[in-house]
This record gives C-alpha cells, sequence and structure tokens, in this order.
C-alpha cells in the first residue's frame, strides 16, 4: 500500500504553542505511528493509497481503496488499531489510486497553505493542521470560530485549492493562558521600545553637548559621557 501522513512545517516546532497537553500529543502521535505501520502488514490493502491526519484523537482518512467492500473495512479497521482513537472522519474514495503528479500538486498544495498560515496574525501555525487530497485541503485542530474563518479564507488562497474542509474542535474563547503571554509579550515589546527612546533621546543629548562644546573651542577628547 501507499501510505502518506499530513507533512507539516509545524512538526519542527515544539508543543510550547500547542493547544494539545503534552499528554494529548503523545496520544496523537502514538495513534499516527500505529495507523502508519498498519496497512503495511494487511494483505487487504495492498494496493490501498491511504492517508492519515491525526488531532486530539480523531483520525481522518483519505486516499483511495478499490471497492465499497474495502472502505468499509478500512474504516473498521482503523478503529480497531487503538483504543483511544474517538472518531473517524472517512474522506476514502473509491476508484484508482490518484498518480504521483496529483499526489505531488497535493503535497504542494499543503505546504503553500502552511507557509500562507506564518503570514497572518490571527491564530498560530501549530494551531491547525493540514492534509491535502485531490486537490481538496481539509483543517483539523483546536480553535475559535474567528480563527477557523481565518484558516479557511487563508487556505482557500493557495493554488490549485479546489475545496476546504473544516474538521475542527471549536473554542468558545481564547485560551487564557495564550491572552496573558500575549499580553505580557506585548509589555516587553512596550518597554523595549520606550528604552530604545531613551536611549536615542540621550544619544541626541550627548551629540548636542559635543556640538557646544566644540563650538566654545573645547576638546571632547578624554571625556566621559
Amino acid at each position: 500500500p501507499v501510505i502518506q501522513g499530513a507533512s507539516s512545517l509545524s512538526t519542527a516546532i515544539t508543543v510550547t504553542n500547542d493547544r494539545r497537553t503534552a499528554g494529548e500529543v503523545l496520544d496523537d502521535r502514538t495513534i499516527a505511528f500505529k495507523l502508519f505501520a498498519w496497512p503495511s502488514t494487511d494483505s487487504a490493502l495492498e494496493d490501498a493509497h491511504l492517508n492519515f491526519m491525526v488531532y486530539d484523537k480523531a483520525v481522518l482518512i483519505t486516499g483511495e481503496v478499490s471497492s465499497d467492500a474495502l472502505r468499509n473495512y478500512t474504516v473498521k479497521q482503523t478503529q480497531l488499531q487503538d483504543e483511544k482513537i474517538s472518531q473517524i472522519f472517512n474522506e476514502l474514495s473509491v476508484g484508482p489510486n490518484s498518480s504521483l503528479l496529483n499526489r505531488a500538486k497535493d503535497s504542494a498544495i499543503t505546504a503553500q497553505v502552511e507557509a500562507l498560515f506564518h503570514d497572518q496574525e490571527v491564530f498560530h501555525p501549530t494551531h491547525v493542521r493540514v492534509m491535502t487530497e485531490a486537490q481538496t485541503v481539509y483543517l483539523m485542530g483546536a480553535v475559535t470560530k474567528r480563527e477557523a474563518d481565518q484558516a479557511v479564507k487563508v487556505a482557500s488562497k493557495a493554488k490549485w485549492v479546489k475545496r476546504v474542509v473544516k474538521l475542527f474542535n471549536y473554542l468558545k474563547t481564547r485560551p487564557a493562558s495564550e491572552i496573558e503571554r500575549d499580553r505580557q509579550r506585548e509589555l516587553a515589546a512596550q518597554k523595549a521600545a520606550e528604552l530604545k527612546q531613551q536611549q536615542a533621546a540621550l544619544d541626541a543629548q550627548k551629540a548636542k553637548l559635543e556640538q557646544e562644546l566644540k563650538a566654545l573651542g573645547g576638546n571632547t577628547e578624554g571625556t566621559s559621557f
């Protein structure tokens, strides 16, 4: 079988900004590992093309299988791979496997969307996971409605995208810890800006004083300010 997982620029980023706990992230990674390993040991899926994405124990399955019976079989067997799987989003298609060219295009779309997520300020890129299948972009994560709307708007701008599907866990408000962290960052930035202004004022005063001393014929060499 051909097995792919959701590629993500955020995989290199620590869980500092992740809205899942470290334990939840570990659970998701464990589920994903089992899913990626399973089809190669299942002869029934020998010719299938499967993609998986996991978030908060929910599993998205995309790709192609040869029959409705195999589609149902795949979903049932997915659930059995880990008892912690809470939900399955079945987006499998029945038909021939996608071409390498189409898969390359899907990968390019995912890369575009993830790059675009880094160029906006409504949500942190680690809050939304991305996978693309047949030019349909699937989004998973824990977000507010405003963040979800922004994610869809941004993802829709990527080249070749035909459709965007939201599979979010919706939050009523942003976590208080994030709001406080942002507040502290704003205070630190404000303090840095004030210090910069103060230093600029001191430098201006120093330059002015040196000019006055020079005009009076004074020697500023060795003078300490």
